[in-house]
């Protein structure tokens, strides 16, 4: 009687929002073949649904949860994922961690003491941490002898150079470790390793401008391999608007609303964070393929989408100063990626960077958008976070193991 085979040793990497969490399962070993992919919504929400793809086989399961957290959605999610492959082959856990802090610039075994300085760090981002935390927690007490690891979304900012790092506020907070941080890093350090993949010789050596445009947006400028420069600072509420957040206001807003309307630090936050961006704007949705539809015949959507193209236009003005010029620009993530409407809005009026988008190209998503002659190349790449956890994961374990 011949044995089933064995299940391939997987690493898991988790990716959670601030109301969903993305996961996936790949082979532990080069070149991490995807073996399974899914996502949790509306945590914390009616109607919580948990979707998984077995990525071989192309099935897909929808069940609904009982999610007040995001740690009460780890059971059903890993007792799905353990109906598939067992709960042997589980190998290693990658959790992408927004906020590294002053401490952390590359990915670490999660450990007490790491555990401890997160939850020190908490009130950096209190929209991710916590949750982050907890999820950590709930896999150690079901998988303790399962190695997990930090990977760290403020790691491809780090060495920003010392002036984009700085605020202009008293110098004892900057020792406290208030600065400019950057997010997103998961994302751009997948796009640098494909843009040197499908680029020209030394493209991914030169000045680079990556605009990750989803739920959450922002843009950075790449020099020699590096971050110099991005629109995100101290928290991802900053920088561009987005679905939600707010992006960059003016600070006398928060003393303003706070004589004027009684606001209170808890609704302050709530409101940057939750009820801003291309929701408040539009007073309809945060979606931008809702405001797209809507801008016809609705100003307030019109406007949404128009404000947002206008800064994200204007942030690539700013990083291009920074770089000194610019050769390439890259398109990502959810609106990036998907929207030709956005891109060519934001890329209009750009053609004295050099940028010059050819519209069929555009309306096609193809992978080069930019016209022939265009002296900027403009990419759409696909990113993705949960593949460079995982390369991280392999990492950090290959360094242990030669470590003992």
């Amino acid at each position: 009687m011949s044995s089933l085979p064995q299940p391939a040793p997987g690493i898991l990497a988790i990716n959670a929002g601030s109301s969903s969490i993305k996961l996936a399962l790949f082979e532990a070993k080069p070149p991490l073949r995807r073996l399974m992919e899914g996502q949790v919504e509306r945590i914390g929400l009616p109607g919580t649904r948990l979707s998984m793809t077995d990525v071989m086989s192309s099935r897909t399961e929808q069940v609904a949860v009982q999610g007040a957290d995001h740690a009460a959605c780890v059971g059903p999610l890993m007792d799905l994922i353990e109906q598939r492959v067992g709960a042997a082959a589980l190998v290693a856990v990658g959790h992408r961690i927004v906020h590294g802090g002053m401490k952390y610039s590359q990915p670490e075994p999660v450990t007490p003491a790491v555990m401890a300085e997160l939850r020190r760090i908490s009130p950096y981002d209190p929209e991710h941490l916590p949750a982050e935390i907890g999820l950590m927690e709930v896999f150690s007490r079901r998988y303790p002898r399962v190695p997990q690891i930090a990977c760290f979304d403020t790691t491809f900012h780090r060495d920003m150079p010392r002036v984009a790092r700085l605020l202009a506020i008293p110098r004892k907070y900057d020792k406290a470790g208030i600065q400019r941080y950057g997010f997103h890093g998961l994302s751009y350090a997948f796009l640098m390793k494909e843009l040197a993949r499908i680029g020209k010789q030394g493209e991914a050596e030169g000045r680079i401008i990556l605009a990750h445009l989803g739920n959450g947006a922002s843009l950075t400028a790449v020099l020699g391999g590096k971050s110099i420069e991005t629109t995100m600072g101290f928290t991802p509420a900053s920088g561009l608007p987005m679905s939600r957040r707010s992006g960059d206001l003016d600070p006398g807003l928060i003393s303003y609303l706070t004589r004027t309307e009684g606001l209170t630090v808890e609704q302050f936050h709530k409101m940057v964070n939750s009820e801003s961006g291309l929701l408040g704007l539009s007073e309809s949705s945060a979606d931008i393929r809702d405001l797209l539809a809507l801008e016809e015949h609705d100003p307030r959507a019109a406007e949404a989408v128009a404000l947002f193209c206008y800064q994200a236009k204007k942030a690539i003005g700013a990083l291009a100063a920074a770089l000194g010029g610019v050769d390439t620009l890259v398109f990502s993530a959810g609106i990036g990626e998907h929207s030709s409407v956005v891109r060519a809005r934001i890329c209009e009026g750009l053609e004295f960077l050099g940028i010059t988008i050819d519209s069929t190209r555009n309306e096609a998503n193809d992978t080069v958008i930019s016209t022939e002659d265009s002296q900027v190349t403009v990419r759409v790449i696909h990113t993705d976070e949960e593949r460079e956890m995982a390369q991280s994961v392999l990492s950090v374990l290959a360094k242990t193991n030669e470590e003992r």
